[in-house]
């Protein structure tokens, strides 16, 4: 499997200082207003992409000067929302990790549709992350290690019917051969014990949000 990691800078809620989260070797891809925000922060998308509907004909021409490509869509004849346009590009580039940011926002429908994304990264056995200023959300399908980033909460919610099989190491409150189901708030607010949780699952896919106010 592929080391590398490609960060995805999206139209949502983009903090002040995600840029930061840039390491050497990352593929660099900037949706729409992603791309924006990167090229006024000093940093040159390796793509951007997008109908760059929700910029101004001179930020346009902007991103289009600092972009090393630009991948250009019809805002209206297209099947995919620009993050979606954006996360196909990284798959094709057979990467192994995928970190998105300005995922979430104030539009609840898009919000949604990229968590639902983290399912398309998992199919391509990608390590997908949605990361904003008070959450990190990732999907497992077997286990995943959960480090102490800072965030006050760890909640697990069933993206399946239900998840069984599932145990917790690490954490406030333990879970052995636990099952949850779609509608239960059982797994909602744990907390670690140690620098780092281990959430093991027989079935299912688990969402795992780190959380804080």
């Amino acid at each position: 499997m592929s080391t590398r990691r490609a960060i995805i800078f999206t139209g949502g809620a983009l903090s002040a200082d995600d840029w930061s989260e840039i390491r050497d070797g990352d593929l660099i891809i900037g949706a729409d207003r992603g791309a924006l925000y990167l090229v006024e922060h000093g940093v040159r998308p390796d793509i951007a992409v997008g109908d760059f509907d929700s910029v101004l004909p001179e930020q346009r021409v902007k991103i289009e000067e600092y972009s090393k490509r630009l991948i250009s869509c019809d805002p209206v004849h297209k099947d995919l929302t620009d993050t979606e346009l954006a996360l196909e590009l990284a798959i094709e580039e057979q990467i192994g990790e995928v970190l998105l940011l300005g995922a979430t926002g104030t539009r609840m429908d898009h919000t949604l549709a990229n968590l639902q994304m983290l399912l398309r990264a998992m199919q391509h056995h990608i390590h997908g992350v949605i990361q904003d200023a008070h959450n990190r959300i990732m999907l497992t399908g077997t286990e995943a290690v959960v480090e102490d980033r800072g965030y006050t909460y760890i909640s697990l919610l069933p993206m399946t019917t239900e998840v069984t099989g599932i145990n917790l190491e690490g954490f406030m409150y333990p879970l052995v051969n636990a099952t949850l189901k779609m509608g239960q708030s059982r797994g909602v607010s744990n907390r670690l014990t140690a620098p780092a949780g281990k959430v093991s699952i027989e079935s299912g896919i688990l969402l795992i949000i780190q959380s804080k106010d």
